[in-house]
């Protein structure tokens, strides 16, 4: 039983999950930093970066869709933007690593770190989903 007067919330659980084992066979070295370390590709250094076929951004630890691309946008920061994802696709928990308070974005269905949101989007949402290109694949239409 949870005791409660604690502030910490339950561990979500998640409809994907692996043991780091399976995560470091199934990903590549440089998603794994990303996906399951929270680390940040370097700006500029993803393909998706510069995708714009119609289609989906998809999950590349799980293969959930994440972002239609028809909400991708270029925002001038070196990795893929959007400014609003797919419903119930991601989740958000506080940042507050590095000195800063950020927002950050990962997959709901397996955990895995996307990148972080901020204020300063363009329209319907004002939100622009900074995501590491290497979290995901591109699913054309």
């Amino acid at each position: 039983m949870s005791d409660p007067r604690s502030t910490t919330p339950p561990a979500k659980h998640y409809a994907v999950t692996h043991t780091d084992a399976e995560w470091r066979t199934l990903l590549t070295p440089e998603q794994y930093a990303v996906l399951r370390g929270h680390g940040t590709e370097r700006p500029g250094s993803c393909a998706l970066l510069y995708e714009k076929r119609p289609g989906a951004f998809a999950c590349a630890g799980c293969g959930q869709r994440l972002f239609a691309s028809t909400t991708k946008f270029e925002s001038g920061t070196g990795w893929p933007s959007f400014d609003t994802p797919i419903a119930d696709a991601v989740d958000t928990t506080d940042d507050n690593s590095f000195g800063m308070q950020r927002t950050e974005v990962n997959c709901s269905r397996c955990g895995s770190h996307l990148g972080h949101v901020f204020p300063d989007g363009p329209p319907p949402s004002g939100l622009r989903y900074c995501m590491n290109g290497v979290a995901m694949n591109f699913v054309p239409d």
